[in-house]
This record gives C-alpha cells, sequence and structure tokens, in this order.
C-alpha cells in the first residue's frame, strides 16, 4: 500500500476531512513529532488544543494518545481554544511544543495540524521540516482512553481560556474599554474567539458566538465577502461605531469602520504601526510578507523605522520576533503580530490594540485611517481567489513565471518581484501579484489602486488577461 507523504504549508498541514485528514494521518504526523522531541532532549512536554472545527476533540485524543505512548507528556486544553491561547500556553507552561487542530480559515470540510515552538509563536522552517521527515508511514495508536494516561502522569488537563483572559486583563484596561464612547460589534464567524471576547466586552454585540463546527458552510475568514451580516450591522445600529471579526482559530483579525467599510489588514497594520510608534513611543523593525502593501515602507521611512520583507507565511515573521526587536510583523491575511505581546498572531489582541486606540483619543476608526493617509496617502486593496484547477493555476504561475505577461488589459507595469509569488508593481503607483495556494485549488490574485473603482477594474482585467 502507497501511503501518501503529509507536507506542511504556509501554516500548518491541512486536509479534507475524512479524504486525507484521517485519525490514522493524524497519528502519523504526532509520531513524527514525537520521534522529532524525543530526539532532542528528555521528557518533552506539548501544550494541545483544538478549535471548534468539526471533529476537533477527536483528532486531538489521537495526538494526545500518540504522543503520550512515547512518552510525551501532554498538557491538554479543556474546551476549544484559540491559536493564540495554544502558543501563549506553551510560553507560559514553559513546554517545547505545542499543537493546535485547526484549519484556520479554511473550508469547512477541512481541519488541520499547526506546530508551535518554545517562543510562543510558530515553528520554525527548519524545525517544521525536520518533523516532517520523521513522519512514519505506518503508527499504532493506542486503544487505551485519555483516563489511562492521565493516572498514568503523562496526561493533564490546563485551562488556557482562564490563563489568557487573566493576561489580557493585565494587558488592557477594560474598565476604561467598558466605557468607551465607540460601541463594539464582534463577529467571531462561529470560531474560536467568542468565549474570550464575551468575557472580556460584555457590552459588545456578539454575532455568530455559538458552536456551530461546520461554520454553517462559510469558510471563517475574516474578509468582507464573508461579513456581510456585520457590515450591515454595523449600518442599522447608530451605537456600533467599531466592527471587529477574528478567524476560526481567532489568530486573523477584520475590521469596520463606522459606516460599516471594510478595514483591511494593510490598514490595520499601518494603524498599528502608527499608534505604537506616534502614541505610545514605542520602536522597533517592522516586518511585514510580501503581499502586504508598499504603504508600509512609507509609513516607515517617515518614521525612520527598518523594515524586512519575509516570504509568506507567519512562520518567518515569528522567527524574526524571536531574534529581533520588531513592533509590528504582519500579513495581507489579516495575521498581525505585535511588540509586548507573544511572537504570534492575535485578531483578539490586535482588535483590543485599536479599540484602545480609539478610547483614549476619541476617534473614530475613519478619522484614524485619515491620519494613516496622511502620512502614505489614500489606497484601495482587494483580492480574488480564483478556484479553479491545480493544472490551470499551474500553468498560470507557469506563465507569470517566464515573464509572458507583458500587460494586464490596460493596466502596464515596471517592475517585477518575486520572493513569493510574482508581484507586478503598476505604471498607476498601485500593484498586481499573482499566488497559488499552498493548502486549497485556487490562484490568489491581489491588486492595489487609488480607489475603490480602480482597484476592481485591476482585478476584472488581470482575470481576463490570464484565464
Amino acid at each position: 500500500m502507497t501511503v501518501d507523504k503529509i507536507k506542511f504549508g504556509t501554516d500548518g498541514w491541512r486536509a479534507i476531512i475524512a479524504q486525507d485528514f484521517t485519525v490514522y494521518n493524524v497519528g502519523r504526523v504526532s509520531q513524527g513529532l514525537a520521534a522529532w522531541l524525543l530526539k532532542r532532549g528528555s521528557d518533552p512536554t506539548v501544550v494541545l488544543g483544538h478549535d471548534c472545527r468539526f471533529g476537533g476533540e477527536l483528532f486531538c485524543e489521537t495526538v494526545a494518545k500518540v504522543l503520550c505512548n512515547n512518552g510525551v507528556k501532554v498538557l491538554l486544553a479543556k474546551g476549544f481554544v484559540s491559536t493564540p491561547m495554544i502558543s501563549f500556553g506553551v510560553l507560559e507552561l514553559k513546554a517545547q511544543q505545542g499543537v493546535v487542530i485547526t484549519a484556520s480559515h479554511n473550508p469547512p470540510s477541512y481541519n488541520g495540524y499547526k506546530l508551535k515552538g518554545a517562543h510562543g509563536g510558530p515553528s520554525s522552517p527548519v524545525d517544521i521540516a525536520a518533523v516532517e521527515a520523521l513522519i512514519p508511514e505506518e503508527v499504532m495508536i493506542p486503544t487505551e482512553g485519555l483516563k489511562h494516561w492521565e493516572d498514568k502522569g503523562l496526561l493533564e488537563y490546563v485551562n488556557l481560556e482562564d490563563m489568557y483572559v487573566e493576561y489580557l486583563e493585565k494587558k488592557f484596561d477594560f474598565a476604561a474599554l467598558a466605557k468607551s464612547p465607540f460601541k463594539l460589534g464582534y463577529d467571531a464567524m462561529y470560531g474560536a474567539g467568542q468565549n474570550v471576547v464575551r468575557r472580556v466586552l460584555p457590552n459588545a454585540v456578539l454575532l455568530h458566538c455559538e458552536d456551530n463546527p461546520g461554520f454553517k458552510g462559510q469558510a471563517p475568514e475574516p474578509l468582507d465577502r464573508n461579513l456581510k451580516e456585520l457590515a450591515a450591522t454595523i449600518r442599522t445600529t447608530p451605537e456600533l461605531k467599531i466592527g471587529l471579526a477574528t478567524d476560526g482559530d481567532a489568530d486573523r483579525i477584520g475590521l469596520y469602520d463606522e459606516d460599516g467599510n471594510f478595514v483591511d489588514a494593510h490598514h490595520i497594520i499601518l494603524l498599528l504601526i502608527h499608534y505604537l510608534y506616534k502614541y505610545k513611543g514605542m520602536s522597533g523593525k517592522v516586518v511585514v510578507a510580501f503581499s502586504v502593501t508598499d504603504r508600509v515602507k512609507r509609513m516607515c521611512e517617515a518614521y525612520g523605522l527598518p523594515i524586512e520583507v519575509t516570504p509568506i507565511g507567519f512562520k518567518y515573521i515569528s522567527e524574526l520576533m524571536v531574534h529581533e526587536d520588531v513592533l509590528v510583523g504582519g500579513e495581507e491575511s489579516g495575521g498581525i503580530a505585535v511588540k509586548g505581546h507573544i511572537p504570534e498572531r492575535d485578531g483578539i489582541f490586535d482588535g483590543l490594540e485599536i479599540y484602545e486606540f480609539m478610547t483614549k483619543t476619541g476617534k473614530t476608526l475613519k478619522e484614524l485611517c485619515q491620519e494613516v493617509y496622511d502620512v502614505v496617502g489614500t489606497f484601495f486593496y482587494d483580492r480574488n481567489d480564483l478556484h479553479i484547477e491545480n493544472d490551470k493555476k499551474n500553468a498560470i504561475i507557469e506563465k507569470a513565471t517566464k515573464n509572458e505577461y507583458k500587460a494586464f488589459g490596460k493596466y502596464t507595469f515596471n517592475r517585477i518581484e518575486t520572493i513569493d509569488g510574482i508581484k507586478y508593481h503598476l505604471d498607476n503607483g498601485g500593484w498586481v501579484m499573482l499566488r497559488a495556494s499552498g493548502t486549497e485549488p485556487l490562484l490568489r490574485v491581489y491588486a492595489e489602486g487609488n480607489s475603490k473603482e480602480e482597484t476592481a477594474d485591476i482585478l476584472e482585467d488581470v482575470k481576463k488577461t490570464i484565464l
């Protein structure tokens, strides 16, 4: 029997439940992880948890059984948890590794396996590759239940939610936020952030904060097209002045201003740099993924901050945050980390920073975005996810790699970058980027223009050119 090789992508291993993401394959990955941990030292400890996705508890049990059977101690989270809660737990509990059963923002048919390092963020690319190389073709999954391993002292339950909430209460003045003139709406997208936000912001208007492992058929990705109900709620509820959304495992963020207009990750990264540097007097390097707007470079030039661009995948940003003084690290997809927190994306923490920014200044999100525009100029960004067969997707990327595209309709370009994907710098001052998804049969087309209409037109011309 031929066994498929399991490959980790930009953010963990993800696959369709019951097709490739099976109990057996989860056991194989866990055996590889155990072998890697035991090679590095004796008596390793792993913090383990799952989000709200279908099958999380079952797959978590499998991970725990395999790890415990290899003599690895497991600290198992009670109930569902967010990815940042696992990373925080690894750091706080001084564990050697974290494992989260989550497919993050992927469609409901997927589940996944994320690895978190002892530093409290994504495991490094080198460590992930080392684990991957040790995944066996066969594995023996113990039949004993979790009680057996608990009695042997190899399994212990931990309440990561309580630990994380206590931590947030030290970082933010929730009494002041409770009196904020700006009422907040929160859309959990049926994801793992729901309990924490309910606890720390009891006055928030909550959407989709209930158990629905299939996310009502919607991929829990905090993009404008997936958050129409939150946008409509803000527009029809005068007292709501900010909308916060997080993805399935609550490490990504999306925002809405007081008019119900979407505020994307590019703007959020700029807002956080602006707040931390101009208002809080903090400094450090800014690290962004290749798909982030070049306006970040403009702001860094204006503020005298160093900047570094990485390949796509937060593990590259996190690695820099561990070894360097990083003020903000962020991705276009809404994964952002800030100084003074763990080196991990955290949609709730980022949302609280922005909410605190508004509350302390008495300014709306729209007014704060205008402060950003005063520094970097106005811009508009959007992204098309083209669901196409892998053969077609690969053919488009091959053409782009060979520089066969000379223009996209009326939009010409003057420069190409290929750090991770193919980025075209347009003559109108905007840009276009093509990148194949590493986890799904889709091609992502990113675009930035000087207005919403222009950006939509760029995306349409790109689509006509490549399909």
